[in-house]
């Protein structure tokens, strides 16, 4: 009989339930369930429909039972940084503010006015993105400090998740790093610090690390789907989750770019460089499983593709657009990490305007527009090697490429010409993948990181793009 694991992974535009199990020493995938997912406008602010979202869990998890295919256990992870709060009858107080909303305007300043920016890096070792947890949660404090009252328990997205299923609140380790409140040598709450901002500390739950068996599912939730199971903690920021799926036959050096809506490009430390140094290359220290470090680069990433796909794309899926804008000889280039793309309100003109205002030619339909944007991830990409090989000491002369943003043949043609290495395309489903390797490593199918990541390797297909060099030239 099968041994079926199930993740659910719900990104920032959708969200689905993959089954997997061992068969002849491979993974094997089975798409059971997929759902929408993306930002709302309530009250004037860009919300998620949490309870939505969790009808979808659901109905998901009810779809293994009518397949007869039922997991021994199940694993949550979304994207990161937003939260629930709960008052002291576990009831949500107000909307779930998402990340892109602009509550955050002008909150930085507020936050250092309580701690210099280099001090909190110093302790968190987290790169400053204005959305991150901290200053979300000035935002309430300055606007709505009654909410910050009220609350009992502060739950990061997937952690709320969690609650739901199993009635235990706590909160996963590669989560709550994101929060910019976690301190980097302990690993725990940085108590002191959230006592400087004033937060209350009494919302913070209990770390707890990926691979960490919270339960079986409520009586009422078993009934719903028609089967208990085990919830198991993959690691539930997304990223992390992805990291862990790098396919790889040993230990070896790993450079990565975790591609989807966000790149988040980086390696893996065992200490969290928390330098004056590594804070001035915006570099951050995300945890990952087993306490490795995720010491990477946010790049806005595919979020800019998606968004022109939207406004100009006349219905082109993403390989079109890829192949049209490898035929374009644009060389235009923008700052993919300036935050005018964060949220724009038409990130067409945005980018037109980027090139425009640095006198460049300005790009032209979707071809044209798509062409700027993978050139400039592209050479960001190759920024970034350079940064990160500068604070390792290290020469990395491969990039693995996971996510969907392995299926972006000219991006990843482009990387291996920009970085002059050796790129490695996929797994496409890292994320779930990581999510499943976990549960099973936890369940005993899997004996270690290592073994999961050899297994990985040997499971899935990987396109490999090599960089060419002539005289000395890359090509």
């Amino acid at each position: 009989m099968e041994k079926y694991y199930l993740a659910i992974d719900i990104g920032a535009s959708s969200g689905r339930h993959i089954l997997s199990h061992m068969e002849n020493g491979k993974i094997v995938l089975e798409e059971v369930y997929r759902f929408p997912n993306g930002m709302a406008e309530c009250q004037g602010q860009k919300v998620w429909d949490v309870d939505g979202l969790f009808a979808e869990i659901k109905t998901g998890m009810r779809k293994c039972w009518e397949l007869g295919k039922i997991p021994v256990s199940v694993g949550i992870d979304t994207w990161a940084v937003d939260f629930v709060l709960l008052d002291q009858d576990d009831k949500r107080i107000g909307n779930v503010a998402a990340y892109r909303d602009e509550r955050t305007k002008s909150m930085d300043e507020k936050v250092y006015e309580l701690i210099p920016e280099r001090e909190l890096y110093g302790r968190t070792g987290i790169q400053k993105q204005i959305f991150n947890t901290i200053y979300q949660l000035m935002a309430l404090r300055t606007k709505d400090p009654d909410a910050l009252r009220r609350a009992s328990r502060l739950l990061m997205i997937p952690d709320y998740f969690n609650f739901l299923l199993t009635g235990r609140a706590v909160s996963e380790y590669t989560n709550a790093t994101t929060t910019q409140l976690v301190n980097a040598r302990s690993k725990e709450w940085d108590e002191e610090l959230i006592q400087k901002l004033g937060y209350p500390q009494s919302i913070f739950q209990q770390i707890r690390m990926p691979g960490t068996e919270l339960g079986s599912l409520r009586a009422e939730i078993a009934e719903e789907v028609g089967y208990t199971c085990k919830v198991v903690l993959p690691a539930t920021h997304d990223t992390g989750s992805a990291v862990a799926a790098v396919p790889v036959a040993g230990e070896e050096d790993v450079l990565y770019i975790s591609s989807g809506t966000w790149s988040l490009m980086g390696t893996e430390l065992c200490e969290a460089d928390c330098s004056e140094q590594s804070r001035q290359h915006n570099l951050t220290n995300e945890g990952g499983y087993q306490y490795r470090f995720r010491y990477l680069k946010n790049i806005m990433g595919l979020w800019m593709i998606q968004s022109v796909r939207k406004e100009i794309g006349g219905g082109l899926g993403f390989g079109e657009i890829c192949e049209a804008a490898s035929k374009c000889g644009i060389t235009s280039i923008v700052d993919c990490n300036d935050e005018r793309f964060l949220a724009p309100a038409d990130m067409t003109k945005e980018v037109q305007a980027a090139c425009r205002e640095t006198g460049q030619q300005e790009p032209e339909g979707i071809a044209e527009v798509a062409a700027v944007i993978y050139n400039s991830l592209a050479k960001c990409y190759a920024d970034t090697k350079k940064e990160i090989e500068a604070m390792t000491g290290k020469s990395y002369k491969c990039i693995h490429i996971i996510g969907g943003g392995a299926n972006a043949d000219y991006l990843n043609c482009l990387t291996a010409k920009a970085t002059g290495s050796r790129v490695l395309a996929g797994p496409v489903e890292a994320t779930a993948i990581g999510n499943l390797a976990v549960q099973m490593i936890a369940d005993g199918a899997l004996g270690s990181l290592q073994d999961a990541r050899k297994c990985i390797l040997e499971s899935f297909p990987i396109k490999r793009y090599e960089s060419i060099k002539t005289d000395g030239r890359t090509v």
